[in-house]
C-alpha cells in the first residue's frame, strides 16, 4: 500500500492536471440556455464518464503500454513533459483558451447532442494530461491495494468536479475574472514542478535499466 506522501503527490498531480476551478466558466458556457434540472444531469453524467475512462487508464495502462513495447519510466519521461507543456499554458494563460476553442466547436459541430460525453467528458475532464498522470502514476501503484488506492483518488478527484459543476454559477461569480487567472497560474507552477519530478524519476529509471 502506496504511504501518505504518495498518496498526497497522485491525488495533487490528478487535481491540478484536472483543474476542476477551471472548468467551472467552461461548463457554464457549454451548458447555456439549460436549467439548473437539465446542467445537474450533464454534470453527473461527464463525471462517471470521464471517471471510467480515467479508471480504465489506471488498471490496464501498463498492460497498454506492454503491448506498444513501452517501458513506464520511457512514458513517465513523456508524459512528464506533456505535464510540463499543460503547465506552461496554465501559467500564461494559454490552457483556458484552447479549452474555450475546443468547448465552442464541439457544441458547434455536434449541436449540443451527448454534449457530457463530449467536450466535457473528453477532453475537457479526462484530456490527454489527465490521462498521462494516471498512467505514470499507475506505474507507482502496481499492487491490487495500489490500484484500489489509484481508483480512490481518481474517485475523489471526480467528485470535486461533480461538485464544481453543481456550484459553477457561484463559483465564476465568486472568483471573477482575476481570481481565475491568479488560481490558474498557481496551479500551473505546482504541476510545473511535479512535471519536472516525474521525468527526473524517469530519467533516474531509465539511466538505471
Amino acid at each position: 500500500m502506496p504511504g501518505i506522501d504518495a498518496l498526497l503527490n497522485a491525488l495533487t498531480a490528478l487535481i491540478v492536471t484536472i483543474d476542476p476551478i477551471g472548468l467551472a466558466p467552461l461548463f457554464l458556457g457549454v451548458t447555456r440556455g439549460m436549467d439548473g434540472p437539465q446542467r445537474r444531469v450533464v454534470g453527473v453524467r461527464a463525471a462517471v464518464i470521464a471517471f471510467a475512462v480515467l479508471t480504465l487508464f489506471a488498471l490496464a495502462g501498463r498492460s497498454v503500454l506492454g503491448v506498444l513495447g513501452i517501458t513506464v519510466p520511457a512514458f513517465r519521461v513523456a508524459g512528464g513533459l506533456l505535464l510540463f507543456a499543460i503547465a506552461f499554458e496554465m501559467v500564461f494563460a494559454k490552457r483556458s483558451e484552447r479549452k474555450e476553442r475546443s468547448a465552442e466547436v464541439a457544441v458547434t459541430k455536434d449541436m449540443m447532442h451527448d454534449l457530457a460525453a463530449f467536450p466535457l467528458a473528453i477532453p475537457l475532464i479526462a484530456g490527454p494530461g489527465a490521462i498521462s498522470a494516471t498512467i505514470i502514476l499507475s506505474g507507482a501503484f502496481a499492487d491490487a491495494a495500489g490500484r484500489t488506492a489509484l481508483v480512490g483518488i481518481i474517485f475523489v478527484c471526480l467528485a470535486a468536479v461533480l461538485a464544481v459543476f453543481l456550484v459553477a454559477e457561484r463559483v465564476d461569480r465568486f472568483l471573477g475574472e482575476t481570481g481565475r487567472s491568479i488560481l490558474t497560474r498557481l496551479l500551473g507552477v505546482i504541476l510545473a514542478a511535479l512535471a519536472v519530478q516525474y521525468v527526473a524519476d524517469g530519467v533516474r529509471a531509465l539511466a538505471g535499466a
